[in-house]
């Protein structure tokens, strides 16, 4: 059988795309990929059309849209694929950019942390931060959240920790190159949303 004639349950489709039966529901409720077709018992099925609809759903996603900007340029977007995919090529390549940029922050973090006694907590935050962003650009009330739990986190130490952070984040970052250094300010420049 042709793949573009092939029906998937929603529950197979979910499986071979790893996107969630309650995400593929939501976009049902919310009008962004109806089911081509129902079972006689009412199991939704998707076509191939609706995989490729699917899938600039998700590539609009992974470029930061929310689900009502989807809606609103979903129609244009599906009837472009080259573009589409051209777009996606592209943040593909930065996406694979800022990995290698991580790539030289952990090599340099672990370098420092090989002569200190022990690894800084703080570094381990600012890793973390560094790593979920590197997959997904942040909004504004993520950083609002990051920076609450920050703030949180430091309210927790007794002054003597929280200077020793300091020191042990200075020792680490004084190990770092200059360009790993201008690399880490300017992906943290490129994280932070733009401001008119």
């Amino acid at each position: 059988m042709d793949e573009s004639q092939r029906e998937w349950r929603v529950g197979e489709l979910a499986r071979v795309t790893r996107v969630t039966v309650r995400a593929l529901h939501h976009y049902d409720r919310l009008g962004l990929l109806r089911p081509s077709a129902r079972t006689a018992g009412g199991h939704r099925c998707y076509t191939g059309e609706d995989v490729r609809k699917l899938h600039v759903i998700l590539a609009l996603r992974g470029f930061g849209l929310s689900l009502a900007e989807i809606r609103d340029t979903l129609g244009e977007t599906v009837g472009d694929p080259v573009g589409l995919l051209r777009r996606q090529l592209t943040e593909t390549e930065e996406r694979i950019r800022r990995g290698m940029s991580l790539r030289a922050r952990l090599l340099g973090v672990l370098d420092a942390l090989g002569r200190m006694d022990e690894p800084s907590t703080s570094e381990f935050l600012q890793l973390i931060e560094e790593m979920n962003t590197m997959s997904q650009p942040l909004t504004p009330e993520q950083i609002a959240e990051m920076q609450r739990k920050r703030q949180e986190w430091a309210a927790s130490l007794s002054p003597e920790e929280l200077a020793e952070t300091g020191r042990r984040r200075s020792a680490a970052l004084a190990a770092m190159t200059p360009e790993q250094v201008e690399a880490m300010q300017a992906q943290r420049a490129r994280l932070m949303p733009q401001h008119d």
